[in-house]
């Protein structure tokens, strides 16, 4: 493992166990956070700026009141060391974001070497669903919608595994025999009525 995946590991492990509800006030936060942004923005209307500069006031408010609250009391206001972007986490995001986009290039290029075309015409068949969905919807409500999907499908998954594994495989076996019927009984009466044809027409000649 490189360096900059064991840097990049814990940001995602952290990720990973917000996604499955190993930590669940983290987990709460971002399903309240995401909830309360798509009604706010999608059921009432409000504007992206005018969230952000509510969130923003709250927040300065907050902060005033606290270090005020703090010094009547002769306690030392709250650090916000804490607070702070670092140069590591910057760098750290940046190899994420990096190592996303490479992933999913080679991603793309696995699919155009892969032998069994039924893996091709699933990759575009699931594509051309997501383009059809995307039409019927705008980016925050897709968005909102992929966050509560990756916050349920994982732990679904995890805890049924073993049955889905099961219909998995029966599905894959069942996708090969419907391939091998269909090359059986369409190209291949292709190829043979192709082969005569070019028989028939030298014979001619």
């Amino acid at each position: 493992m490189s360096s900059a995946e064991k840097r990049s590991q814990p940001i995602l492990d952290s990720g990973r166990d917000i996604l499955l509800w190993r930590r669940k006030k983290m987990s709460v936060m971002v399903f309240f956070i995401a909830t309360a942004t798509w009604v706010l923005m999608e059921v009432y209307q409000f504007n992206f700026i005018t969230i952000l500069c509510w969130v923003g006031m709250a927040v300065v408010t907050s902060l005033f009141l606290w270090g005020n609250i703090c010094r009547l009391l002769g306690k030392e206001p709250p650090r916000m060391s804490g607070l702070e972007i670092t140069d590591q986490s910057t760098t750290e995001m940046t190899i994420i974001y990096r190592e996303s986009m490479e992933e999913a290039v080679r991603w793309m290029f696995r699919v155009r070497a892969e032998s069994e075309w039924y893996v091709f015409a699933g990759v575009v068949a699931g594509l051309w669903i997501l383009s059809i969905v995307g039409s019927c919807m705008d980016l925050l409500t897709l968005v909102y919608l992929g966050i509560m999907v990756g916050m349920t499908i994982p732990v679904m998954y995890m805890k049924y595994e073993d049955k889905i594994k099961r219909y998995g495989e029966r599905v894959k076996v069942q996708c090969r025999k419907l391939v091998e019927v269909v090359d059986e009984k369409v190209f291949k009466n292709v190829k043979n009525k192709l082969f005569k044809q070019k028989e028939n027409e030298k014979k001619v000649e």
